[in-house]
């Protein structure tokens, strides 16, 4: 069953984080009560299901392409993405993506720390999206990433500078993310 989305908006707590491991695949491992309770979906609905399960049509293919260029590539990224809960309902939040290896070195799986993102970044990226929401309707997702990778050059950075310089994050907040990572291993 398909879910269609409604205008509505879910208020996330922004001292709250939203986490999940993945698996290479992008197959949901492990994700905290926090998710469950946003995305409305149970803990046996998540685990083991693709991590698109959450995804907004709203978004462009694009996006995920470049997130998951970054993170196969051992690169870790920051994005704003809006996701979709199971009643269809949605929420925009700032993911930081986080790679984890194993002994020898090798990606063994991927870890998302997701916090509400603020108005004025959702704001400013959303005109963004829905450009490249029309050109993959126009032509195809490559034509949409080659826009962005463009505009984001115009603007002296790649995709993942971009979002930093939006967000400007306080050295604090980082601070609790950092603690939040190692907690969430």
């Amino acid at each position: 069953m398909r879910i269609m989305p409604t205008d509505r908006e879910i208020k996330l707590n922004p001292k709250k984080y939203i986490l999940s491991t993945t698996d290479l695949e992008g197959n949901i491992t492990k994700v905290n009560d926090y998710f469950i309770e946003i995305c409305k979906y149970s803990q046996e609905e998540l685990i083991g299901a693709n991590h698109n399960i959450v995804r907004h049509p709203d978004m462009p293919k694009a996006i995920f392409a470049l997130m998951w260029q970054y993170i196969q590539n051992g690169q870790n990224i920051t994005a704003i993405v809006k996701n979709m809960a199971k009643n269809g309902d949605h929420y925009w939040v700032i993911t930081d993506f986080e790679i984890r290896r194993d002994h020898d070195g090798n990606i063994n799986r991927y870890m998302a720390f997701r916090q509400a993102a603020p108005k004025k970044i959702v704001r400013t990226i959303e005109p963004l999206y829905r450009k490249l929401l029309e050109i993959e309707k126009a032509d195809d997702m490559e034509a949409s990433l080659e826009y962005l990778l463009n505009f984001v050059t115009e603007q002296g950075t790649d995709y993942n500078g971009y979002i930093q310089k939006l967000e400007k994050r306080s050295q604090l907040t980082l601070f609790i993310l950092s603690k939040i990572k190692k907690l969430f291993l």
